[in-house]
C-alpha cells in the first residue's frame, strides 16, 4: 500500500486529525503535520500501539474455535407412515496457541524419551554383537578342533573348571605346528579384535549411562529437596512421568541381563562341549554386566523409595463421610419442593415421596407452608431454620448503620399550594434574588429539587408540581421533607388544592409555614384567608396557635427575608445533623426515562457523600453511578447531604419517595431488588382484597373504636358540605366514619394514592374518575362508589358500620322439667326420670340443673329416652329419661333447656 498523509488516515478511520497527531506522537512516530506522509511500517507501529493501550495483545489471538454444522434428512417407514427427519450435525474444534515454554518442556521430554529408547536400541543391539561373536568363535574353534583331532593338550584346557583364569598367549608357530598353527593364530586374531571393539562399546555405553545417571542423581536430589520442604519428615520427591517410563525401561533391560548371564553360566557349567580361551573372557564379560546390573538395581532402590515417600505425601484430600451429614436447612415463609431438596442436597423426588407418606400431594414447583416444609426437614435428619420473608431487609438494615460525626445540614422544603396562588413566582423570586452571584440565572426547572444559597444559609428545594410526587412520597413512607411551605394567596382564600395540601401536610407528620402570597393587590383579604385556615386547624401563632403566617409578595419581594428566617427558625428548631463520611442514603424525589441518556433519577441524600462509580440500590432498581449532575447541569464527582443530584446508570426507573442506599456488592443489590419487586407484587394481589368494604375491619382489634375512612368528592361545595355534615353523625362510641379527605370536582389520581395510603374508600357524588384514575385504582384495589342520591350514600354507610357493630347475644328458655325419680343404669350411670312441665326439652341444647330455683349446673345431656327408644326432643306433659353428662341430679331439681341466638345490631 503507498504512502499516505496524515490527513487523509485519519479521514478513512473516521478520527479526528489532532486526535491522530495525538496518538502518533505517543506512539513515538514523528509526524506533526496534517501534510506528513505515512508509511505502512509506521502505520503498523501506531496500530500495535492502539491494540496494546486498550489492553490488546499484539501476538493475534491464542484461541481460535471453528463451528461446523450440516443438516442432513433422513427418510424412515413406508406409505402413510412415512416421516422425514432432519438431522442436524454440529462439530466444533478449538485450536490453542501453545506457550514457548510449554512447547520447550514437551520437547525436552520427547528428547529425553528418545535418548532412553537409543539406549535401550544400543543396549540390544551390544548384546545381539555378543552373541554373534561367541557363536563365531564357538565355529572357528571347533573347525580348529576337528581339523587337529589328535592333539591331547586340548580337552585338559577346555576341562579345566577356572573362569578366572586368563589364556596363555599361544607359542610361536614351528614348522612341526603347519596348518594347525596357522588356523589357532588366525583365531587369537579374530578374539583379539572382537574383544577390542567390545571393550571400546561397552566404555562408550558406559559413559552415556554414567552421564544419563550423574543428571538424574542431580534431578533427583532436587526433588528430595522440595518434598523435604513440602511435607513434615524429609521424604524423597515424586518421579515424575519420564524417570518412571525410563525406569521401568531400566528395570526390563537389567532383567534381561540377567537372563542372558544365567544362559551364559549355564553353558559354562555344561559338558558335551568344549571351550576355547575366548570363552572365559566372554563369561568375565557378563560377570561385569552383572555387577553393572547390580549397580542399577541401587539406583531403581532409591527410586522406589522415592516414588514411595510421594505416594505417602500426595494422599488424597477427600475422605469419605463415615456418618451421615446433618444440615441447617433456612426455610422462608414458603418454599418450593424443588428448592427444599436442593437446600437438604436430597433429590426432589424423595421429597415429593416424603410429602406422599405424609398425605400431601404436590408437584416439584409448587410452593409449600413454613410448617409443612418444617416437618419434612425433621423427616430427613436435618435441623431447620426459620427465616422470616423479611430476613434480607434486615441484615441490609443492620449493614446500613450510619457511624460517624454527626454535623448541622440543610433543611430540606417542600412549597405547596393551589395552581394560581403564586406558587411558582415565589420560588422564581427566591432563586433570582437569593442564590450565590456566580449562579444566578441559571438554575433549571427539570430536575425538580434544587439547593439555594440565601442569607439563613443553604435551603434544599423540592418542586412538586400537582402534588403527586409529594403525595407518592408520602404514600410510601419517605420520610424526605423537613418543613412545608403552604402558599395561599390573599384574593383568593383557601381553594380544595391548599386543603389537599393541608392534608398530605398533616399526614406526613410535617410542620408549615403559610405564606400569604398577593399582599400587594388591592382586594387582598388576609383576615379571610386567616378565619379559613383556621376552619382547617391550622391556626396562627397570634391567635394562640403553633403555624407561623408571613405576608409575602412574589412581585415586589415583600416578606422574603422573613419567610426564609421563619423557615430556617423551624429548622433550628427541628435540630436537622447528618453524617457526612459515610456511604450515602436518602429518598428518590423523582426519574424519568430519556432517549439517549437511559434512566435519569433525581435523588436528595440525607446521609452520607455520594460518589462517582459508587453502586446504588433505589427501591427496586440498582446500578452504578455514570454520570452525577448538580441543578445547574454542571458534572460532580462528589455531593454530601441535603443536596439534590441527578444521576445515570439505574436498571430501571425508580418510584418516587423509594429510599436508595450505596453499596459495595452487586450480586447482594440484585437479590434485594428482585426480592422487593417479587413482594410488591404478592402484596398488591393482597391489597386488592383488604380494601374492599366487606373485609375492611375484619383484622381490627375489638376494644379499639373502629373507624371507616373515605374519601368523598362532590360536584358542589353545598352538597360535599351536607354530605360531610351527615357522616359526621352517623355512628357511636364503637364505630365511626373518618373523612382523610374531601373536595370538589372529579376524582383523581391524587386522591387514589391518598386513598392506599389510608387505606379507605372513595366515594364520587355526582362526579367521576377518568380512565387514568380508574386504571389506577384496579391496579391498586382501591374501591370506587359512584352516587347521585345522598339518602343512598348514608344508607351505604349505616349498613358498613353496622356490620362493624358486635352482634348481640339472645338466650330464650325452651323447656323445663322436673325430676321425679332417679334410677341408676349400667350403660348410663345415673337416670332421671322427669316430666316436662313447660316447652319442649331438646337433646342437643345446653341445659341448666337448678335446685331451689337456684342454677348449681350448666352442661348438656347425656341422653334422652322415650320408654325404650332414643328420641331427640320430649314435648310439654310427657314423661321422659334424662341422662346429664357428668352430673347426678336429685329429686325434686329442675332441668331447664335454652338455646342462644345471635341479633344483628343497627344504627
Amino acid at each position: 500500500m503507498a504512502e499516505v498523509t496524515v490527513s487523509e488516515l485519519a479521514k478513512s478511520v473516521g478520527a479526528p486529525v489532532e486526535r491522530l497527531l495525538k496518538q502518533m506522537q505517543e506512539a513515538g512516530l514523528s509526524q506533526k503535520a496534517e501534510d506528513a506522509l505515512v508509511s505502512d511500517e509506521e502505520k503498523h507501529k501506531l496500530l500495535t500501539y492502539l491494540k496494546t493501550s486498550h489492553g490488546e495483545s499484539s501476538d493475534g489471538p491464542k484461541k481460535i474455535t471453528l463451528k461446523r454444522k450440516t443438516t442432513t434428512t433422513l427418510k424412515t417407514g413406508s406409505g402413510s407412515a412415512r416421516k422425514t427427519v432432519n438431522v442436524e450435525v454440529r462439530k466444533k474444534r478449538t485450536y490453542v496457541k501453545r506457550d514457548p515454554q510449554e512447547l520447550q518442556a514437551e520437547a525436552d521430554e520427547e528428547a529425553a524419551a528418545a535418548v532412553a529408547a537409543e539406549n535401550a536400541e544400543l543396549a540390544k543391539a551390544v548384546e545381539q554383537k555378543a552373541e554373534q561373536e561367541a557363536e563365531e568363535k564357538a565355529r572357528v574353534e571347533k573347525e580348529a578342533a576337528e581339523e587337529k583331532p589328535a592333539e591331547p593338550t586340548e580337552p585338559e584346557v577346555a576341562s579345566k573348571p577356572e573362569p578366572e583364569a586368563e589364556p596363555e598367549p599361544a607359542a610361536a608357530p614351528t614348522e612341526e605346528a603347519g596348518t594347525t598353527s596357522s588356523f589357532v593364530d588366525d583365531a587369537e586374531v579374530i578374539r583379539q579384535r572382537a574383544q577390542e571393539r567390545r571393550k571400546a562399546e561397552e566404555a562408550q555405553r558406559e559413559a552415556e549411562l554414567r552421564a544419563q545417571e550423574e543428571v538424574r542423581r542431580t534431578q533427583e536430589e532436587a526433588r528430595a529437596k522440595r518434598a523435604a520442604e513440602a511435607v513434615e519428615a524429609p521424604k524423597g520427591p515424586p518421579a515424575d512421568k519420564e524417570d518412571t517410563k525410563h525406569g521401568k525401561k531400566k528395570e526390563r533391560h537389567e532383567k534381561a541381563f540377567d537372563d542372558e548371564a544365567g544362559k551364559h553360566r549355564k553353558k559354562a557349567g555344561g559338558k558335551g562341549k568344549r571351550s576355547m580361551g575366548p570363552k572365559k573372557s566372554s563369561k568375565a564379560d557378563l560377570y561385569a554386566m552383572v555387577e553393572e546390573a547390580n549397580e542399577s538395581e541401587e539406583v531403581l532402590a532409591r527410586r522406589r523409595s522415592v516414588r514411595a515417600a510421594h505416594k505417602a505425601s500426595n494422599v488424597h484430600a477427600f475422605k469419605k463421610p463415615t456418618g451421615k451429614i446433618i444440615r441447617d436447612v433456612e426455610i422462608p415463609e414458603t418454599i418450593t419442593v424443588s428448592d427444599l431438596a436442593d437446600r437438604m442436597a436430597v433429590k426432589a423426588g424423595e421429597v415429593i415421596k416424603q410429602l406422599m407418606k405424609m398425605g400431601v400431594m404436590v408437584t416439584i414447583n409448587q410452593p409449600l407452608e413454613q410448617e409443612t416444609a418444617q416437618l419434612v426437614v425433621e423427616e430427613f435428619g436435618h435441623k431447620p431454620v426459620l427465616v422470616s420473608d423479611d430476613e434480607i431487609e434486615h441484615k441490609l438494615e443492620e449493614e446500613l448503620v450510619v457511624e460517624g460525626e454527626s454535623r448541622p445540614r440543610a433543611p430540606v422544603v417542600t412549597v405547596m399550594g393551589h395552581v394560581d396562588h403564586g406558587k411558582t413566582s415565589l420560588l422564581d423570586y427566591i432563586r433570582k434574588t437569593k442564590i450565590a452571584s456566580g449562579e444566578a440565572g441559571g438554575i433549571t426547572q427539570h430536575i425538580g429539587a434544587y439547593k439555594v444559597s440565601t442569607s439563613q444559609g443553604d435551603v434544599a428545594f423540592l418542586d412538586t408540581p400537582g402534588h403527586a410526587a409529594f403525595t407518592a412520597m408520602r404514600a410510601r413512607g419517605a420520610q424526605c421533607t423537613d418543613v412545608v411551605i403552604l402558599v395561599v394567596a390573599a384574593d383568593d382564600g383557601v381553594m380544595p388544592q391548599t386543603e389537599e395540601a393541608i392534608a398530605h401536610s398533616k399526614a406526613a407528620g410535617v410542620p408549615m409555614v403559610v405564606a400569604i402570597n398577593k399582599c400587594d393587590k388591592e382586594n387582598a383579604d388576609i383576615d379571610r384567608v386567616k378565619n379559613e385556615l383556621v376552619a382547617k386547624e391550622v391556626i396562627p401563632e397570634e391567635w394562640g396557635g403553633d403555624t407561623q403566617f408571613i405576608e409575602v409578595s412574589a412581585h415586589t419581594g415583600q416578606g422574603i427575608d422573613e419567610l426564609l428566617e421563619a423557615v430556617a427558625l423551624q429548622a433550628e428548631i427541628l435540630e436537622l445533623t447528618a453524617v457526612a463520611d459515610a456511604p450515602a442514603q436518602g429518598v428518590v424525589v423523582e426519574s424519568r426515562v430519556e432517549k439517549g441518556r437511559g434512566v435519569v433519577a433525581t435523588l436528595l441524600i440525607q446521609q452520607g457523600t455520594l460518589n462517582h462509580g459508587d453502586l446504588v440500590l433505589a427501591g427496586q432498581s440498582y446500578g452504578r453511578v455514570r454520570a452525577m449532575t448538580n441543578e445547574l447541569g454542571q458534572k460532580i464527582t462528589e455531593v454530601g447531604p441535603s443536596s439534590p443530584v441527578e444521576i445515570l446508570g439505574l436498571d430501571n426507573a425508580p418510584s418516587a419517595g423509594d429510599d436508595f442506599v450505596v453499596l459495595e456488592d452487586e450480586r447482594k443489590a440484585r437479590e434485594v431488588a428482585e426480592f422487593r419487586a417479587d413482594k410488591e407484587r404478592k402484596e398488591k394481589l393482597q391489597r386488592q382484597q383488604a380494601a374492599k368494604l366487606e373485609n375492611m375491619f375484619a383484622n381490627m382489634e375489638e376494644d379499639q373504636q373502629k373507624l371507616l375512612p373515605v374519601v368523598v368528592k362532590a360536584d358542589v361545595r353545598g352538597s360535599l358540605e351536607a354530605i360531610q355534615s351527615a357522616l359526621a353523625e352517623i355512628g357511636n362510641e364503637e364505630v365511626q366514619v373518618n373523612i382523610v379527605s374531601s373536595g370538589v370536582g372529579g376524582i383523581t389520581e391524587n386522591d387514589i394514592n391518598l386513598a392506599v395510603t389510608a387505606g379507605a374508600i372513595v366515594f364520587g357524588f355526582n362526579v367521576r374518575a377518568a380512565a387514568g384514575t380508574r386504571r389506577l385504582a384496579e391496579n391498586e384495589g382501591v374501591e370506587i362508589r359512584y352516587y347521585s342520591i345522598i339518602y343512598q350514600l348514608l344508607d351505604d354507610v349505616k349498613q358498613a358500620l353496622s356490620g362493624m357493630l358486635k352482634p348481640e347475644r339472645v338466650e330464650t328458655i325452651v323447656g323445663i322439667a322436673d325430676v321425679r325419680e332417679v334410677f341408676s343404669s349400667p350403660k348410663f350411670g345415673q337416670v332421671a326420670g322427669c316430666m316436662v312441665t313447660e316447652g319442649t326439652v331438646y337433646r342437643n341444647k345446653p341445659i341448666r340443673v337448678l335446685r331451689d330455683n337456684v342454677v348449681i349446673f350448666e352442661g348438656e345431656l347425656e341422653s334422652l329416652r322415650r320408654y325404650k327408644d332414643d328420641v331427640n326432643e320430649v314435648r310439654n306433659g310427657m314423661e321422659c329419661g334424662i341422662g346429664v353428662k357428668n352430673y347426678d341430679v336429685k329429686v325434686g331439681d329442675q332441668i331447664e333447656v335454652y338455646e342462644v341466638k345471635e341479633v344483628a345490631r343497627e344504627l
